[in-house]
Order: C-alpha cells, then sequence, then structure tokens
C-alpha cells in the first residue's frame, strides 16, 4: 500500500540540504543565522537530522518525504510556501545575491564566493526514484494488489495462483513494474489490444507486469508491446493458435534498430538459450496471454504435443552482412524502422546440406527438405519460415542471386504433383482428395506463404524450417507491426 507525505508543512520559506554535499556545508552557518532571524521557518535535511544543527528547526527527511512530495532536484534548495501549503517560489544551489532577494536580508555570506552550484538531491538518485515513487506517489498503479502473508514463499505463491509457465518467474512489484514502465513513453492505461481467448482489454501496465515476470528488461518493453498488438488482431488469430491441437505458438522476428539496441542475438545459436532479451520478450507475449486473456494449456490450449517455443520463441534477423531486402522490408517496412513479424510456428527443424556449391544444388536440398513440412501430403494449406544461415545465403550471394530469385527458383521446385498428394499415393492412407491427381499444387501458397529469414552463426552449412499452422481466414496469418517507443 503506498503512502503519501502528509504531514503539514511550515509557511514561510523553508530549505532541503543534505551533509553529503559540499555546497550545503558552505551554507550551514548562513541557515543557523536566517532561522536566528525569522527569515527561515525549518530545514529539511535529507540525510543526517542533524545538520546543520541539532536543534527543533531541523528536521528528518531521510525517508524523503517533504523531498519527493516538493519534487527538490538539487541541494541546497530554499522554498517559499503559502499558508495552504502551496509553493511560491524556490531558488536552488547557493548564489548570494538570489538568497539576499529570496530571504530579504542583505550581506548573506561576505566571506562565501559568489556562487556554487548545488548537488543532486536524494529523491532523485535513480536507485530510489521508483521506491519513493511508490511509498509517496500515491496509488501510481491501477493493477490490483496481491498481499502474501509473511512466511509465504512469493515464487511458490506465484506458481500456486497458475501464474507461471512452468517455469520461475519474476515476482512483479511496484518498484519493479515503475521501472518497467519507464521503458515506454506511452501511458500505463492505454489500451495495447483485447487479449483472446477472454477478450480482455490489455493495457500498458498489464503488459509492463507480465514483462517483469518474463524476466525482461524496461528497454524490452517496446518490442513486446509491438508484439502483443500483431498476436492479438483478427488476421493472427492467437485464439484459433490456442485451440489448435497443432503445436505452433507464436514467433517473432524483430528487425531494425531496436535489435542491435537492446542486444538481441541473430547470430550464434540464435534459435536457442542465452540471449536475455531473446529469451524473455517472446515469455513476456505469451505470459500476457496467460495471465491477461486466460489462454493455458489444458484449457483452451489444446496442443496435443506443444513444443519448448510456446515458453517463447524469438530472435533478430540478422543485417549485418545480409545483401538481401529483411522480413520487415519484404512487409512494407523500410530497413531503418524496427519493427516485430508474429508467424504461427512449431518447433524449428535443421536443414543440412555441406555439400553444395551452387545456389542451384542449395536450392534443391531446401525445397526437398521443405516439401515435408508439416506432411509430404499437404500443400497450400500451411505456411512455413525458412531461416537461412549466412554460410548458405553465401552460395546466393557469390552467384548473384537476391532473394526473388530464390523464391522463384523454390516455388518451381515446389510445384508438387497432384498424383502423390492424393490419399493412398505412396502407400499413405492420408491425403487429398482423388480430384487433385491431375494438377500441380504449389506447397505453399504463393503470396507470402513461405517466409524467408536470414539468421545464425558464421561457420555452419545448416538451415532451419519452423513449419506453420493454417493459413486462410479461418487459420494464421503473419502480422507485422512497428515498434513505438
Amino acid at each position: 500500500m503506498t503512502v503519501r507525505d502528509t504531514a503539514p508543512l511550515p509557511s514561510g520559506t523553508i530549505a532541503v540540504v543534505k551533509r553529503d554535499c559540499p555546497t550545503c556545508i558552505l551554507v550551514a552557518p548562513l541557515l543557523r543565522d536566517l532561522v536566528g532571524r525569522g527569515a527561515l521557518a525549518a530545514v529539511y535535511s535529507q540525510d543526517d537530522p542533524a545538520f546543520p544543527d541539532a536543534a527543533d528547526w531541523v528536521h528528518d527527511d531521510r525517508e524523503l518525504g517533504v523531498s519527493y512530495r516538493l519534487g527538490i532536484d538539487t541541494v541546497p534548495t530554499l522554498v517559499r510556501l503559502a499558508r495552504d501549503g502551496t509553493e511560491i517560489e524556490r531558488t536552488e544551489g547557493w548564489m548570494r545575491s538570489a538568497w539576499e532577494a529570496f530571504t530579504g536580508v542583505a550581506g548573506l555570506g561576505p566571506d562565501l564566493p559568489e556562487h556554487r552550484p548545488g548537488c543532486g538531491s536524494l529523491s532523485v538518485d535513480p536507485d530510489r526514484a521508483t521506491a519513493l515513487a511508490v511509498r509517496w506517489g500515491g496509488e501510481v498503479l491501477a493493477s490490483r494488489r496481491v498481499d502474501l502473508a509473511s512466511l509465504e514463499d512469493e515464487h511458490e505463491a506465484l506458481f500456486d495462483r497458475g501464474w507461471t509457465d512452468g517455469l520461475p518467474v519474476v515476482p512483479p512489484t511496484p518498484e519493479r513494474v515503475l521501472r518497467m514502465l519507464a521503458g515506454t513513453t506511452r501511458a500505463p492505461d492505454e489500451i495495447v489490444a483485447v487479449v483472446p481467448p477472454d477478450l480482455v482489454p490489455c493495457s500498458v501496465e498489464k503488459v509492463a507486469i507480465n514483462a517483469v515476470m518474463a524476466g525482461c528488461r524496461p528497454e524490452y518493453l517496446p518490442v513486446v508491446l509491438a508484439a502483443v498488438e500483431a498476436a492479438c488482431t483478427d488476421e493472427f488469430n492467437i485464439h484459433g493458435v490456442l485451440a489448435t491441437t497443432m503445436s505452433v505458438g507464436p514467433v517473432i522476428v524483430v528487425n531494425g534498430p531496436i535489435a542491435r539496441a537492446i542486444g538481441m542475438n541473430s547470430g550464434v545459436n540464435v534459435l536457442g538459450q542465452g540471449n536475455r532479451a531473446n529469451a524473455t520478450i517472446g515469455r513476456a507475449l505469451q505470459l500476457v496471454v496467460r495471465n491477461v486473456g486466460g489462454g493455458r494449456p489444458g484449457g483452451i490450449d489444446r496442443a496435443t504435443l506443444g513444443n519448448p517455443g510456446k515458453v517463447g520463441f524469438c530472435f533478430a534477423e540478422r543485417v549485418e552482412d545480409n545483401p538481401w531486402t529483411t522480413l520487415a522490408e519484404e512487409r512494407g517496412f523500410d530497413r531503418d524502422t524496427s519493427a516485430v513479424t508474429v508467424f504461427a510456428g512449431e518447433g524449428p527443424r535443421v536443414i543440412a546440406d555441406q555439400q553444395s556449391r551452387t545456389p542451384e544444388s542449395l536450392t534443391r536440398s531446401l525445397a526437398a527438405a521443405l516439401r515435408a513440412t508439416v506432411s509430404v501430403k499437404m500443400a497450400s494449406g500451411m505456411d512455413a519460415m525458412l531461416v537461412l544461415s549466412p554460410e548458405h545465403l553465401a552460395r546466393y550471394r557469390d552467384a548473384g542471386w537476391d532473394k526473388a530469385r530464390l523464391r522463384r527458383e523454390l516455388d518451381e521446385l515446389l510445384l508438387l504433383d497432384g498424383a502423390e498428394l492424393v490419399a493412398g499415393a505412396g502407400g499413405i492412407t492420408d491425403g487429398l482428395p482423388a480430384a487433385v491427381a491431375s494438377m500441380r499444387i504449389p506447397k505453399f501458397k504463393p503470396d507470402g506463404g513461405l517466409l524467408v529469414v536470414h539468421a545464425g552463426g558464421g561457420a555452419g552449412l545448416f538451415s532451419a524450417v519452423i513449419g506453420g499452422w493454417a493459413n486462410g481466414a479461418m487459420g494464421s496469418q503473419p502480422v507485422t507491426r512497428e515498434v513505438r517507443p
């Protein structure tokens, strides 16, 4: 529970000081003199209740309630207050002419320098700011507070209440949530999205709470907000992604300057563990869906198998040696714009080709692997994402191929013979209706059914395919949103 400092302040002029300030020590004799003259009503000391004197006119402000209430930035500060406690004027630091005009006392400190700047107030110390806002700033957060018993383990309490994904989470204390909110300029009460399946309006503050729980840093919050916006669109259809028995979940690809600014990984082990931003941004989105929208496994989430990426799946596209258009550029954004793309995908499957030295050979190898995505009998119904590694992309770069050329070649190689796809073909009961036997059918729909992203370490002739879910009106479409500060 937050508490405001409501103790009445004396009318007239007061001073706020701290011992750990050379300028405050310099003017200490003047403070005694001004109190004696009746020109100063009281002194509030931030770090020593006996400074400048152990006297009834020196008040203890070590808890910084008065300093926070008055918005003190610098000490020493003289503040003139009206009878109702409202501020009339103030002066900061020491300047003889300003103090004489402020107090009406001439000839102050004749042996002192004409001017000395003050020191930073303890109430604006970054290490204290959020704790002070919680303690003295009133109810700055709108979310419900949950009080725990004194002997209750806070981590176990979060497990018991069903707010985790099965792994420990960071307790979202008010201080931590306020620090997280400092990562964005958006108002805490701004509604980011209506989160399925329960269709609950989700504010920036609610996203920040789950970002804290996921282990995010404040600078990650704008990316999490963009991911939440994208995932909660009708096009992405997070409700359907949850409700399907397939093993898909949101896969987040980050493009633009924000990826480098927050230290995201686009290189070695890009789809694995070890990078805080990659690991926690995707997890934050999943916790929002779980804790705000009600999308829990065994409830609306009906995946038969699931996949480890459903804890959180997020990575950045590699751009420093990428001659091709990025995923975000293909989707209408320029390279200098930060954006996230959310794709409904399963876990990654490695494509190994250690021998191909020509783009033609490598493309055939990739096409053969892509053909098996989801099912060898599936065509045009499911999307996919191809994550092309630097060594594989080099085959295309060195031969002068661009991404459009690769797409055209893959499209031709993935134009499948309907006779091989029908039910019963190859001794496999599963398959398409017999009516397609005479047709040639594309593995992926031609208008964006296969996304191509460049990522991974510089050594290793491995790429990966991330199979998708049903496309079309009843399925999920990739959605890209700009990252707003």
